[in-house]
């Protein structure tokens, strides 16, 4: 079976898509395009949840404020003052740990030595 050029194929496309879509308006009224009517009563918003939460957050950060201030052991409103440094304390209980002496660089130049005759 042959196929029908492109031309024909792109027209018969367009004219069943126009005729689908004509077919879909003449079943939309007057009725459908009306707004729906407002809500009634009461409805709850993100802004007032928002609110709520905000304020609980608040109030707990408060509660734990309050709770960290009373529960530590020393106040850091009056604190205390610290000593002054002091230099290290020496000790003389413990020996110092041996250390090899470090060799001296030599004022010498280096010396080659020839490499001795094998037997």
């Amino acid at each position: 079976m042959a196929t029908p050029p492109t031309e024909d194929r792109h027209a018969a496309t367009e004219a069943r898509l126009r005729a689908a879509l004509t077919a879909r308006a003449a079943q939309v009224t007057h009725h459908d395009l009306r707004r729906e009517p407002p809500p009634q009563g009461r409805a709850r918003s993100l802004r007032g949840l928002y609110g709520r939460g905000l304020a609980a957050l608040a109030v707990a950060a408060a509660v734990a404020a309050v709770c960290l201030l009373a529960l530590l052991p020393e106040s850091r409103l009056n604190p205390t003052p610290v000593q002054p440094a002091r230099p290290p304390a020496t000790t003389t209980d413990r020996p110092a740990p041996e250390q090899p002496p470090m060799p001296r660089p030599s004022a010498q130049t280096p010396r080659v030595v020839p490499p001795a005759p094998a037997d």
